[in-house]
């Protein structure tokens, strides 16, 4: 809104409140701050200020010195589902619980269009085009290992990154989200 209230009504069209120069409203602060948190490297605050990685191997190093399964999601800027299950289904006091205590996220942007280096670019062997930006390296990683080009999009792995349970996408039901995170943190402690 004018003064930084939540606009749920039309969630995932405007841009999120985390890219706003006042995430919790003109004069608001997050009343369960967590700026004394040292980030690991490569984590930034995501939305709801989860922990979150954008780089897969900085991630995947964490999960592995934490022992913990990881979320991985991929998603994009202009994701409005993306934004929708982040909004409605992640500000659940459940499932942030687990995306804060159970897991190590590590999101994806699939149409992140900064340049990749010269020498870090490369003609994608699935679908033969130049991979040019970080996105189209995201989104070249999800297709060629799973076979998927979809957002969002989550897998659960371990951290020898074998997939912990069924691929999920756009799911509004937080029961059912919950359930399925539960699932595969389940399957990583067998």
């Amino acid at each position: 809104g004018l003064w930084g209230a939540p606009l749920k009504l039309i969630s995932g069209f405007p841009p999120p409140m985390t890219y706003s120069e006042s995430p919790y409203g003109v004069g608001g602060s997050n009343r369960e701050s967590t700026s004394a948190i040292v980030l690991p490297d490569g984590a930034h605050k995501g939305p709801h200020d989860i922990m979150a990685f954008t780089d897969y191997e900085k991630g995947l190093a964490y999960a592995k010195s934490v022992n913990k399964p990881i979320l991985l999601d991929f998603t994009g800027f202009a994701c409005v589902n993306c934004r929708k299950m982040e909004d409605y289904v992640w500000s659940d006091p459940r499932i942030l619980s687990i995306l804060n205590n159970k897991v190590v996220l590590i999101s994806l942007y699939v149409d992140d269009k900064r340049e990749l280096p010269i020498e870090e670019q490369y003609v994608s062997k699935e679908t033969g085009k130049k991979i040019k930006s970080i996105g189209n390296k995201w989104s070249d990683f999800q297709i060629t290992r799973y076979k998927a080009n979809a957002q969002p999009y989550y897998i659960i792995l371990d951290t020898n990154e074998k997939s912990l349970n069924k691929p999920a996408g756009y799911t509004p039901d937080i029961a059912e989200y919950e359930q399925w995170l539960k699932l595969g943190i389940q399957q990583f402690k067998k």
